[in-house]
C-alpha cells in the first residue's frame, strides 16, 4: 500500500484479471485450432504473467490526472491492459532479436518453443521453429493490443483520440528498436546516438505514450498532454537508464536475467557509451572488443571494474537523478488532479529507483 492509499499490489491483481479474461475470449476464438494454437496461446498466458505492470499504471493514471472520478473502472482497466499486450509482443521480439535465453526467470519465448521442437523430436530445425513462434506470438499480441483498447469500453470518440497515440507509441517503438538493431550491427554508438536509442525504443513507449493514452481516454486537451510530456519524458529516460544499470549490475536473483547480460548481448547503451568516450584507450578497447561475446563471470567482474573505473556508472546515475528532478518540477505545475499528481510522484521513484 502506497501512502497515498493507492494498493499497487491490488493494482496488479486487477490488471492482471483484465488480461486473463481477454485471454479466454481468445482462447474461444482459437480453440478450433486445435493443440499448436493452444500451445501458442499458453505462452501468451505466461509472457502476460507477472511483472512490475508501469505501463498500465501509468495509462490509469494518466486517465484519473483528467478525470478523477471512480466511472468507467472497469474500461479503464482494459485500456491499461492493452498496453501490457504491447510490451508482451516487444518482449517476445526483442528476447528473439537479441539471442536471450531467459525472461523473469523463465526461457524466452524462442527458446521453449526449440526445446519443444527437440523434445518431441519433430523433423526440421528447432531454432527455425522457435524463431517463427516467437515472431507468430510477439504478432498476435501486437494485435490483441489495438482489440483490448478499441473495445474497452470508453466513448468512441475518446478511444479514436487514444488510438491515435497508440498508432504514434507503436510506430516510435519499432522504429526505435529497429535503431538499435542497427546501432548493434554498426558496432558503435556515441552517447547521443545511444539517448536516442532509449528515448524512442523505450522511455517514450514505457511512460509517455501510456499517460498520454490514458489522459486521451478521458478527454485531455493539448495543453494537458503537453504537461504529461514535460513529466513523462524524463521519468522514462530515467527508467531506462536504470534498466542499462540493472542490465550490467543487477543481481540475476532479483533480475531473472544472467549477470551482465547486457554485455553479453553487446547492447550499445548510454552507459556502455559513455565508459567507452571516458575510460583509458586500453580499457576501452578491452571493453569494446568484449561486448556480444560469450563472457565467464570472471570477465563479466572485469568490464563492470572498466565501466566503474570510468565514471560511466557515477555519471549514469547522475542522469537519473537530475531526470527525476526534472519530472518532479513539471509534475508539480502540472494542470492534473492534485491525487493523480501524488501517485504519479510515487510511480516515478517506483521505475527510477527500482533493484528489477
Amino acid at each position: 500500500m502506497s501512502s497515498d492509499g493507492w494498493d499497487r499490489s491490488a493494482f496488479r491483481d486487477r490488471v492482471q484479471v483484465t488480461l486473463d479474461d481477454h485471454l479466454d475470449r481468445m482462447a474461444t476464438r482459437l480453440s478450433p485450432l486445435g493443440d499448436d494454437a493452444a500451445a501458442l496461446l499458453d505462452e501468451a498466458r505466461a509472457v502476460v504473467s507477472g511483472g512490475k505492470r508501469f505501463r498500465a499504471a501509468f495509462c490509469y493514471w494518466g486517465f484519473r490526472a483528467v478525470q478523477p472520478g471512480g466511472e468507467d473502472e472497469a474500461a479503464v482497466l482494459r485500456a491499461a491492459a492493452a498496453l501490457e499486450l504491447l510490451h508482451a509482443s516487444a518482449l517476445a521480439h526483442d528476447d528473439l532479436m537479441d539471442d536471450s535465453d531467459t525472461r523473469r526467470g523463465r526461457p524466452a519465448t524462442h527458446r521453449g518453443f526449440a526445446s519443444a521442437h527437440a523434445r518431441d523430436g519433430l523433423p526440421g530445425d528447432a531454432e527455425d521453429y522457435g524463431a517463427a513462434a516467437a515472431i507468430l506470438l510477439g504478432d498476435l499480441l501486437l494485435s490483441w493490443s489495438d482489440e483490448l483498447l478499441r473495445r474497452c469500453g470508453l466513448p468512441e470518440q475518446r478511444v479514436g483520440a487514444a488510438l491515435d497515440l497508440f498508432d504514434q507509441c507503436r510506430t516510435e517503438v519499432i522504429a526505435g528498436q529497429f535503431l538499435d538493431v542497427s546501432v548493434q550491427a554498426r558496432g558503435r554508438a556515441d552517447v547521443d546516438t545511444a539517448m536516442q536509442v532509449l528515448r524512442y525504443k523505450s522511455a517514450k513507449y514505457s511512460i509517455e505514450r501510456p499517460l498520454h493514452i490514458g489522459a486521451a481516454l478521458a478527454g485531455a486537451d493539448a495543453a494537458t498532454l503537453a504537461a504529461l510530456t514535460a513529466y513523462g519524458l524524463p521519468v522514462g529516460e530515467a527508467f531506462q537508464l536504470r534498466d542499462d544499470l540493472l542490465g550490467v549490475f543487477g543481481d540475476p536473483d532479483t533480475t531473472g536475467k544472467p549477470a551482465g547480460d547486457d554485455l553479453v548481448e553487446g547492447k550499445r547503451t548510454v552507459l556502455v557509451a559513455l565508459a567507452l568516450e571516458a575510460a583509458p584507450a586500453e580499457d576501452a578497447r578491452r571493453l569494446d572488443a568484449a561486448l556480444g561475446t560469450d563472457l565467464g563471470t570472471e570477465q563479466v567482474a572485469e568490464l563492470r571494474g572498466i565501466i566503474q573505473r570510468s565514471g560511466a556508472q557515477a555519471r549514469v546515475e547522475a542522469m537519473i537523478t537530475e531526470l527525476a528532478d526534472d519530472a518532479r518540477s513539471a509534475l508539480e505545475q502540472a494542470p492534473i488532479d492534485d491525487h493523480a499528481r501524488a501517485v504519479l510522484g510515487e510511480l516515478a521513484a517506483a521505475a527510477t529507483q527500482r533493484s528489477v
